[in-house]
């Protein structure tokens, strides 16, 4: 068993969307419940607060990031602190929030939402290109995994209560071309599938939420190892550090009766196998 270590132990209420900034080095990270966006750099931790809810980035350049909140995509100035809306999101609904999301190797932003007490089918999956947001799916209950493989031409997602994770194809500029397709089925072993990570080899690395581990899957569905954490609730990886083999993983308090002290911190796993450079978002 490979050791885990303590990235951070800053405990988060419920700890997401984890982003390696590769022209940073730096990993940026978001408590969803406590509204906040966390990082840590060569000062220490740092984190800033939000008025709603933010639970997922992909960066723009340097000193940018594109943060999904409740109601809107909007560029954070990672330098200042101030944020500015690109595009709302669901802005006339009360009822949800941003969930997961991922930038695509087009340049595009892909963004769940879901409803804020869990309402059914309240949600939906988004594509933000070229300066639209654009609707792909409805009826999502939790929206997760959204992740891509090497090669840009299959998207990965799932909702979360169905156990099943998905793929669809996408065209070469990363719209879907027919209907989404099943992928794994997790239902039989009673897993729920959070948020995922492809690496380099084409494998589907997904943080199983109460299972206290983030699994690997071979790009055919098979599982080819499992990686195990101290807190129940994993919710999303991601790769990063040099040669990108550090495999960091956000978890929760969420949900736990009793929570203990390795429950909601933020870990990390040096596991030997290269993850893929997280893609720049065009704005």
């Amino acid at each position: 068993m490979m050791a885990t270590d303590v990235f951070d132990d800053r405990i988060c209420a419920l700890g997401e969307g984890p982003l390696w900034h590769p022209e940073r080095q730096q990993l940026f990270w978001f408590d969803i419940l406590g509204r906040k966006l966390l990082t840590r750099d060569a000062d220490g931790p740092r984190e800033w607060d939000f008025n709603e809810h933010v639970s997922a980035a992909g960066w723009i350049d340097a000193t940018s990031l594109l943060v999904a909140s409740a109601s809107a995509l909007v560029r954070f100035d990672i330098d200042t602190g101030r944020h500015e809306v690109v595009v709302p999101l669901e802005a006339d609904n009360p009822v949800t929030r941003s969930n997961d999301g991922r930038a695509d190797p087009y340049g595009g932003f892909w963004i769940g939402t879901m409803g804020k007490q869990t309402e059914p089918n309240a949600g939906a999956i988004y594509r933000f290109f070229e300066g639209d947001l654009v609707e792909i799916y409805r009826d999502v209950t939790i929206s997760n995994a959204i992740c891509f493989s090497p090669d840009g031409r299959t998207l990965y997602f799932t909702d979360t209560p169905t156990r099943r994770i998905l793929r669809q194809r996408l065209d070469r500029s990363g719209w879907p071309v027919g209907g989404p397709e099943l992928f794994l089925d997790l239902a039989a072993n009673g897993l729920n599938p959070d948020g995922a990570v492809v690496d380099s080899e084409g494998c589907l690395w997904n943080a199983q939420w109460g299972a206290a581990r983030v699994a690997r899957y071979g790009p055919d569905g098979a599982l080819m190892s499992t990686f195990e954490f101290p807190a129940p609730h994993v919710t999303c990886p991601a790769f990063g550090g040099p040669g990108l083999t550090t495999l960091y993983a956000t978890t929760a308090t969420f949900g736990l009766e009793n929570p203990q002290d390795a429950d909601g911190i933020t870990y990390s796993i040096e596991t030997g196998i290269s993850g893929q450079p997280e893609h720049r978002v065009k704005v």
